[in-house]
Protein backbone atom coordinates (compact mmCIF):
# COMPACT_ATOMS: atom_id res chain seq x y z
CA UNK A 1 0.00 0.00 0.00
CA UNK A 2 0.85 3.58 -0.93
CA UNK A 3 0.11 6.94 -0.12
CA UNK A 4 0.43 8.80 -2.83
CA UNK A 5 3.02 11.22 -1.68
CA UNK A 6 5.65 11.59 -4.07
CA UNK A 7 9.30 11.35 -2.09
CA UNK A 8 12.01 10.88 -5.06
CA UNK A 9 11.84 11.47 -8.71
CA UNK A 10 13.83 8.32 -10.51
CA UNK A 11 15.44 8.41 -13.76
CA UNK A 12 15.10 5.64 -16.30
CA UNK A 13 18.69 4.63 -16.65
CA UNK A 14 18.35 1.62 -18.97
CA UNK A 15 15.57 -1.07 -20.34
CA UNK A 16 15.84 -4.78 -21.68
CA UNK A 17 13.32 -6.92 -22.96
CA UNK A 18 14.07 -10.72 -21.25
CA UNK A 19 10.66 -12.08 -21.77
CA UNK A 20 8.85 -9.15 -19.90
CA UNK A 21 10.44 -5.83 -19.43
CA UNK A 22 13.63 -4.83 -17.10
CA UNK A 23 13.68 -0.98 -16.45
CA UNK A 24 16.60 0.26 -14.07
CA UNK A 25 15.66 3.65 -12.35
CA UNK A 26 18.05 5.71 -11.10
CA UNK A 27 16.93 6.96 -7.00
CA UNK A 28 18.54 9.35 -4.23
CA UNK A 29 16.86 6.37 -2.25
CA UNK A 30 19.48 4.67 0.22
CA UNK A 31 19.47 1.76 -1.35
CA UNK A 32 21.28 -0.11 1.28
CA UNK A 33 17.82 0.37 3.13
CA UNK A 34 15.67 -1.57 0.07
CA UNK A 35 15.53 -5.07 0.43
CA UNK A 36 14.89 -7.90 -2.84
CA UNK A 37 11.28 -8.01 -3.30
CA UNK A 38 10.37 -4.90 -1.83
CA UNK A 39 7.54 -3.05 -3.84
CA UNK A 40 8.12 0.75 -4.97
CA UNK A 41 5.29 2.47 -6.62
CA UNK A 42 6.46 4.18 -9.88
CA UNK A 43 4.68 6.36 -11.72
CA UNK A 44 1.50 4.72 -9.44
CA UNK A 45 2.36 1.13 -10.47
CA UNK A 46 3.71 -0.78 -8.17
CA UNK A 47 6.63 -3.05 -8.88
CA UNK A 48 8.52 -5.53 -7.29
CA UNK A 49 12.29 -4.46 -6.82
CA UNK A 50 14.81 -7.60 -8.61
CA UNK A 51 18.02 -6.06 -8.49
CA UNK A 52 19.58 -2.92 -6.78
CA UNK A 53 23.53 -1.27 -7.19
CA UNK A 54 25.31 1.45 -7.38
CA UNK A 55 27.16 2.35 -10.33
CA UNK A 56 27.89 4.74 -10.50
CA UNK A 57 24.72 6.40 -8.61
CA UNK A 58 22.53 4.72 -6.35
CA UNK A 59 19.55 2.39 -8.96
CA UNK A 60 17.24 -0.41 -8.35
CA UNK A 61 15.57 -2.77 -11.10
CA UNK A 62 12.20 -3.80 -11.55
CA UNK A 63 10.54 -6.62 -13.89
CA UNK A 64 7.21 -5.21 -15.51
CA UNK A 65 4.85 -7.90 -17.38
CA UNK A 66 3.36 -7.40 -20.64
CA UNK A 67 -0.17 -7.25 -18.63
CA UNK A 68 1.04 -4.24 -16.66
CA UNK A 69 2.74 -2.91 -20.04
CA UNK A 70 -0.43 -3.12 -21.96
CA UNK A 71 -2.75 -1.20 -19.51
CA UNK A 72 -0.03 1.52 -18.24
CA UNK A 73 1.91 4.19 -19.38
CA UNK A 74 5.18 2.14 -18.99
CA UNK A 75 5.40 0.92 -22.26
CA UNK A 76 6.27 4.40 -23.54
CA UNK A 77 9.45 4.58 -21.00
CA UNK A 78 12.77 4.89 -22.58
CA UNK A 79 16.02 6.25 -21.14
CA UNK A 80 16.06 9.42 -19.38
CA UNK A 81 12.39 9.18 -18.43
CA UNK A 82 11.51 10.89 -14.83
CA UNK A 83 9.54 8.89 -12.54
CA UNK A 84 7.44 9.72 -9.42
CA UNK A 85 9.06 7.07 -6.94
CA UNK A 86 7.21 6.24 -3.99
CA UNK A 87 8.35 3.51 -0.87
CA UNK A 88 5.50 1.45 0.21
CA UNK A 89 3.27 2.50 3.25
CA UNK A 90 5.46 1.04 6.89
CA UNK A 91 3.19 0.42 10.20
CA UNK A 92 3.38 4.12 11.91
CA UNK A 93 4.05 6.51 9.09
CA UNK A 94 2.13 9.39 8.66
CA UNK A 95 -0.81 9.14 5.72
CA UNK A 96 -0.66 12.73 4.26
CA UNK A 97 -2.37 11.60 1.03
CA UNK A 98 -4.77 8.61 0.76
CA UNK A 99 -4.71 4.77 0.27
CA UNK A 100 -3.32 4.11 -2.86
CA UNK A 101 -2.92 0.38 -3.95
CA UNK A 102 -0.79 1.08 -6.73
CA UNK A 103 -3.09 -1.18 -9.25
CA UNK A 104 -3.44 1.25 -12.12
CA UNK A 105 -7.57 1.24 -13.45
CA UNK A 106 -6.38 2.64 -16.73
CA UNK A 107 -5.00 5.87 -18.40
CA UNK A 108 -6.84 9.48 -18.26
CA UNK A 109 -5.70 11.66 -21.15
CA UNK A 110 -4.73 15.59 -20.56
CA UNK A 111 -6.62 17.79 -22.36
CA UNK A 112 -5.83 21.43 -21.50
CA UNK A 113 -3.02 23.02 -19.10
CA UNK A 114 -3.07 26.48 -18.24
CA UNK A 115 -1.60 28.55 -15.35
CA UNK A 116 -3.46 29.73 -12.38
CA UNK A 117 -1.96 32.12 -10.69
CA UNK A 118 1.41 30.30 -9.66
CA UNK A 119 -0.44 27.10 -9.95
CA UNK A 120 -0.97 24.73 -13.13
CA UNK A 121 -5.21 24.03 -13.56
CA UNK A 122 -5.02 20.84 -15.47
CA UNK A 123 -7.71 19.00 -17.23
CA UNK A 124 -7.82 15.06 -18.04
CA UNK A 125 -10.50 12.87 -19.37
CA UNK A 126 -11.03 9.54 -17.77
CA UNK A 127 -12.43 6.15 -19.40
CA UNK A 128 -16.14 6.44 -19.18
CA UNK A 129 -16.36 3.09 -17.37
CA UNK A 130 -14.28 4.94 -14.68
CA UNK A 131 -15.53 8.57 -15.08
CA UNK A 132 -18.42 7.63 -12.21
CA UNK A 133 -15.49 6.97 -9.51
CA UNK A 134 -14.28 10.26 -9.85
CA UNK A 135 -16.32 13.71 -7.31
CA UNK A 136 -15.55 16.90 -6.97
CA UNK A 137 -13.24 17.27 -3.63
CA UNK A 138 -12.90 13.78 -3.81
CA UNK A 139 -9.07 12.17 -4.66
CA UNK A 140 -7.85 10.42 -7.32
CA UNK A 141 -4.67 9.03 -8.02
CA UNK A 142 -2.51 10.29 -11.10
CA UNK A 143 0.85 9.16 -11.96
CA UNK A 144 1.48 8.18 -8.09
CA UNK A 145 0.94 11.32 -7.09
CA UNK A 146 -2.21 11.78 -4.46
CA UNK A 147 -4.62 14.64 -5.52
CA UNK A 148 -7.87 16.11 -5.31
CA UNK A 149 -10.45 16.64 -8.04
CA UNK A 150 -11.51 20.35 -8.16
CA UNK A 151 -14.33 19.92 -10.48
CA UNK A 152 -16.24 17.01 -12.90
CA UNK A 153 -17.82 17.34 -16.23
CA UNK A 154 -18.71 14.27 -18.05
CA UNK A 155 -15.63 12.53 -18.20
CA UNK A 156 -13.64 15.39 -17.69
CA UNK A 157 -12.19 16.56 -13.99
CA UNK A 158 -9.67 18.97 -13.39
CA UNK A 159 -6.76 19.68 -10.97
CA UNK A 160 -4.93 22.49 -9.52
CA UNK A 161 -1.24 21.69 -9.12
CA UNK A 162 0.44 23.95 -6.85
CA UNK A 163 3.95 24.89 -6.99
CA UNK A 164 5.41 22.89 -4.36
CA UNK A 165 3.37 19.86 -6.64
CA UNK A 166 4.86 20.96 -9.72
CA UNK A 167 8.42 20.67 -8.26
CA UNK A 168 8.37 17.89 -6.05
CA UNK A 169 7.00 15.36 -8.61
CA UNK A 170 7.01 15.14 -12.49
CA UNK A 171 4.03 17.48 -12.50
CA UNK A 172 6.45 20.05 -13.57
CA UNK A 173 6.38 18.65 -17.21
CA UNK A 174 3.13 17.80 -17.72
CA UNK A 175 1.77 18.61 -21.47
CA UNK A 176 -1.77 18.72 -23.40
CA UNK A 177 -2.01 15.19 -24.50
CA UNK A 178 -0.10 13.51 -21.99
CA UNK A 179 -1.57 9.83 -20.99
CA UNK A 180 -1.03 9.07 -17.53
CA UNK A 181 -1.65 6.10 -14.91
CA UNK A 182 -5.32 6.72 -13.55
CA UNK A 183 -6.02 4.86 -9.89
CA UNK A 184 -9.30 5.74 -8.62
CA UNK A 185 -10.33 5.85 -5.03
CA UNK A 186 -10.85 2.44 -3.30
CA UNK A 187 -13.29 3.98 -0.78
CA UNK A 188 -15.33 5.49 -3.96
CA UNK A 189 -14.64 1.49 -5.83
CA UNK A 190 -16.59 -0.20 -3.00
CA UNK A 191 -19.59 2.11 -2.21
CA UNK A 192 -20.23 1.75 -6.26
CA UNK A 193 -19.68 -2.11 -5.61
CA UNK A 194 -22.05 -1.61 -2.20
CA UNK A 195 -24.64 0.32 -4.29
CA UNK A 196 -24.93 -2.16 -7.10
CA UNK A 197 -25.07 -5.07 -4.58
CA UNK A 198 -27.70 -3.42 -3.26
CA UNK A 199 -30.00 -2.68 -6.16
Amino acid sequence: MFTGIITDIGTVLELQRQGDLRARIGTSYDVDGIDIGASIACDGVCLTVVALGRSPQAWFEVQISGETLSCTTLGGWVAGHRVNLERALRVGDELGGHIVSGHVDGLAQVIAVRPEGDSLRVTFRAPAALAGFIAPKGSVALNGTSLTVNEVNGTDFGINFIPHTQQATTWGDVAEGDAVNLEIDTMARYVARLREWNA
